[in-house]
């Protein structure tokens, strides 16, 4: 019996590899395609079939705002793109094949910039590359110009030559903008002239370049647009200066928004890995560039070793800029730290599929709560690419940006910088909206940077190669002169005492109360200004609650103020005791 069921399986065997054999080879040269197909569709994440499904009438752009946002309703609700679909090009719809052919190819317009050399506080070279609407002989706008100045701030190890940066600046310039690509440290050509590098929270030397401009040139709105690394730097500056800050309008291109959970994402799966090594080739080529400082100022053996962002950050930023881990690096500089107190309109476009900056980092319930911020996302677009059409030669961004800026100039809603008012904050203002700004020092040392002013030592004025200046003469006359009439103030005060006559001593102590009750005060009156600034429809409830609240403190101090005066107007027959 073993030996029949041994022949039995025997024969099953070869009957199985018969019916096999009988099965033409191209069948399963096509069961072979399917499974690699399969595999690589969803390892490259490609949407075609879903385009296909959707009659390729494309993603629909979701808007995430405050729904008393007047940004939206007054700017972002008349573009029409931002209400539209996105439909990717056919032949690179997968966000992968859009990252790498902008990478490689781009297809940037060819035109050439002007360039001028801008000297910071603390002697390092930044290149500001100019493409103005009109040519001029120097190259240097009037200073009377009213049109629009748009800065903008490329990613990682990109400058003005990257393909994205120069689809944005012709496209704006072509419209009527004059544009200012403010580089990097050390890129663009520029050696590094200051022991201080850029990194993903560095907004000092965005800072100085608006504020040069705007000194500059008064009149020209200024509009900036951050892209990648460059919308993070950005956005924190918009969030570190409020509502002191020149800018009239931004816009954030796939920031990165929280910077550890972009480390955690990007080394989690295969193809993110690869991203990682292929940025950490741009910055280790970045670092050998300049070698000659970076050996001295960071772990050079470290760098000669790099394969990952983390990496770099661990033997470079951490060293130069004193943070004592790369995560402490990475959680003081997430610009969605900073969403709550940008205080200009700000468009934020993200693409859900981008390799490098996940969604999962997005700050949405953030940006939903201020009323300054429009947060537009797609299904689809990959990192900075967004490619359109079957010869994908547009960007679908660009018109996006492009679209924005233009309504929000024609519009009512630009912004206009204040002044800051130094004044005591009572415990009923946002503690969100006032809350300290962290600075590393350079003795390693974290300190609280308040609105009182600079604690650094970057006190000197900015400077622009090639006798570039700003003039300060009118502004240091006026100065002065405020300087004497302050004088001249005091010492009329201080004369004052000694002319006025000496007062009874009930009275100076009636009016002493008074005072006192006045400082008291004046703390809930700040606290009500502040209140009506942000309800002001409620201003006739807030002083019906501070009458009832203060009305027995009022009435006793009614009653000692006017005491005197009601007793001597009392009638001669009324008994007085």
């Amino acid at each position: 019996m073993e030996a029949v069921v041994g022949d039995g399986d025997e024969s099953a065997v070869e009957l199985l590899l018969r019916a096999a054999a009988l099965v033409p080879a191209r069948h399963y040269a096509l069961a072979a395609f399917a499974v690699v197909f399969v595999l690589v569709y969803r390892f490259l994440e490609f949407h075609v079939v879903g385009d296909l499904l959707r009659g390729f009438r494309g993603g629909r752009v979701e808007l995430t705002f405050h729904p008393a946002s007047e940004i939206y309703h007054g700017v972002v609700s008349k573009c029409r793109s931002l209400h539209g679909r996105y439909l990717a090009t056919p032949w690179l719809a997968s966000p992968h094949l859009q990252t790498l052919f902008l990478g490689i190819f781009g297809r940037p317009p060819s035109f050439t910039y002007k360039r001028k050399l801008y000297t910071t506080n603390d002697g390092a070279t930044i290149a500001l590359d100019w493409l103005l609407t009109t040519d001029s002989e120097d190259g240097i706008l009037s200073k009377d110009t009213s049109e629009a100045l748009v800065v903008i701030v490329p990613g990682l190890t990109s400058d003005s030559s990257a393909a994205y940066v120069k689809h944005l600046a012709y496209s704006l310039a072509r419209k009527g903008c004059n544009i200012v690509v403010s580089n990097h440290r050390g890129l663009g050509g520029v050696s590094i002239t200051s022991d201080r590098l850029y990194h993903a929270g560095f907004t000092q030397d965005v800072r100085e370049v608006i504020n040069y401009l705007h000194d500059k040139y008064p009149r020209a709105p200024m509009l900036c647009v951050g892209t990648s690394l460059g919308a993070n730097i950005v956005v924190k500056y918009l969030g570190e200066e409020g509502e002191n800050t020149p800018v009239a309008g931004a816009i954030s291109i796939c920031s990165p928004w929280d910077l550890l959970v972009g480390d955690r994402f990007i080394s989690r799966k295969l193809v993110q890995r690869f991203y990682d090594k292929v940025m950490a080739i741009g910055l280790k080529g970045y670092a050998e560039l300049h070698q000659p400082l970076l050996a001295r100022v960071s772990n050079w053996e470290g760098i000669k070793k790099l394969r990952s962002i983390r990496e770099y950050h661990q033997h470079v930023t951490c060293i130069v800029a004193k943070y004592e881990t790369v995560d402490t690096y990475y959680r003081l500089n997430n610009s969605a730290n900073y969403v709550g107190n940008v205080s200009v309109p700000l468009l934020c476009v993200n693409a859900l599929d981008d390799p490098v900056c996940t969604k999962e980092a997005i700050p949405w319930d953030e940006c939903r709560a201020n009323k300054n911020i429009v947060l537009a996302t797609t299904p689809n677009g990959g990192h900075l690419a967004f490619f359109q059409g079957l010869t994908a030669r547009r960007l679908w961004w660009i018109g996006v940006v492009s679209e924005f800026l233009f309504t929000l100039l024609d519009s009512k809603y630009m912004h206009q910088q204040k002044a800051q008012d130094h004044i005591l904050h009572s415990s009923l203002e946002s503690s969100i909206d006032k809350s300290p700004y962290v600075n590393v020092m350079e003795d390693g040392m974290i300190a609280p940077v308040t609105d009182d002013g600079p604690c650094d030592d970057f006190t000197s004025s900015n400077q622009i190669v090639n006798d570039i200046k700003v003039d300060n003469g009118d502004i240091a006359q006026q100065n002065e002169h405020a300087k004497e009439i302050d004088d001249a103030n005091t010492t009329e005060v201080n004369a004052m005492p000694s002319q006025i006559p000496e007062q009874p001593a009930e009275q100076q102590g009636e009016e002493h109360f008074v005072n006192k009750f006045h400082d008291a005060i004046a703390p809930v009156k700040r606290s009500i200004n502040q209140l009506t600034r942000y309800q002001g429809k409620s201003v006739w409830l807030l002083a019906y609650i501070a009458f009832v609240t203060s009305w027995p403190l009022l009435g006793s101090l009614a009653f000692i103020a006017f005491r005197k005066k009601f007793r001597n107007n009392l009638p001669a027959k009324w008994p007085r005791r």
